[in-house]
């Protein structure tokens, strides 16, 4: 996998560091519950600064879907499939998914959480498929 490295900032450290252990946090704020993503400042929903990490089971579903063909700078493969994740949880978040080939991942897709580690302190969160979730069908 080739695109650049992410750098942590005093805002982010603590979910890169959950993400170099293989765990999925999110931000949720104490005052009104919300979870969100990215780490801002304040909670988006109701501005209180007061929010802490929290961990995330990350499974969800596809909610939006675009397979991006133009790398969107140096050191991206492409082409890759893009998403808005809604977490099972609660938050919703932006990440690639890797169904193998882009266009196999569609609006409503099962997910889950998956690692791919550039160094030994940076570990991003990709998606895949959720085959736990498949429906069986009968005939």
């Amino acid at each position: 996998m080739s695109r650049p490295v992410p750098v942590p900032t005093p805002l982010s450290r603590p979910f890169w560091d959950a993400a170099s252990r293989g765990d999925l946090v999110v931000p949720r704020c104490t005052s009104c519950g919300l979870r969100f993503f990215v780490p801002e400042p304040a909670c988006p929903g109701c501005m209180s600064r007061d929010w802490r990490y929290v961990p995330s089971a990350g499974r969800g579903t596809v909610y939006s879907v675009t397979v991006v063909h133009r790398a969107p700078g140096p050191g991206f493969d492409t082409p890759f499939a893009l998403a808005v994740i809604d977490l099972d949880d609660g938050a919703t978040l932006l990440s690639h998914v890797d169904a193998g080939d882009p266009d196999d991942v569609v609006i409503g897709m099962r997910v889950r959480v998956d690692f791919r580690h550039f160094t030994d302190e940076i570990a991003l969160p990709y998606f895949v498929p959720d085959t736990r979730h498949e429906r069986l069908t009968t005939e």
